[in-house]
């Protein structure tokens, strides 16, 4: 059991970091408050868990095998990310009665982890750094561990969105917001990359 304290860091760290599902998560807790984002955070964690147990099967595997969809995978997820940040420099909250939203399903968000590029870099990188040494039953353990500490790090993003709502409420600290999370974007697009 000595490779689970690097598992869990390194579940922390690739799970807290800025992402797609971060910076969505934090949207939606700012949209919706955190009782109403529940159902993408149970669904982030279910697909993600779903991913990762695929790739300790053997689709990871294929990806690092096939340095061209690798590639691929991530040239398109950091476009898609500096898309996002450049939809979120200028982020204005609608009012509800305006622009009738939902947040996002159990199964939207859990079907999302497939188009997911971070991640597909994080089942893809946690199946080869840990799954060789762990004990048998290993891919279990490595699914078990990085789908509680997921569900932990997503769920402080939508917490944290939640608790900017008031304030989100003035323009100012919107601009704020979006400048700060538009950033934060930009970095999640090229770590993709380091």
């Amino acid at each position: 059991m000595e490779t689970l304290l690097p598992m869990v860091l390194f579940a922390f760290v690739s799970s807290i970091t800025p992402g797609p599902n971060n910076i969505m998560l934090t949207s939606s807790g700012i949209l919706f408050g955190f009782g109403r984002t529940v159902p993408h955070l149970f669904g982030v964690t279910a697909g993600f868990g779903a991913m990762l147990f695929l790739c300790g099967a053997g689709v990871g595997s294929l990806v690092l095998a096939m340095p061209a969809l690798h590639t691929g995978l991530k040239t398109a997820g950091s476009a898609y990310l500096l898309y996002l940040a450049w939809q979120l420099r200028c982020m204005r909250l609608r009012d509800a009665e305006h622009a009738p939203l939902r947040p996002l399903s159990f199964a939207g968000a859990a079907g999302f982890q497939f188009v997911n590029p971070k991640a597909w870099v994080m089942a893809v990188g946690g199946v080869a750094a840990f799954l060789p040494e762990a004990a048998p039953g290993g891919i279990g353990l490595l699914c078990l561990v990085f789908c509680m500490v997921n569900f932990c790090c997503i769920s402080l993003w939508a917490g944290a969105g939640a608790a900017l709502r008031r304030q989100l409420a003035r323009p100012a600290w919107q601009k704020a917001y979006g400048a700060v999370m538009a950033l934060l974007t930009v970095y999640a697009a090229f770590s993709l990359w380091l």
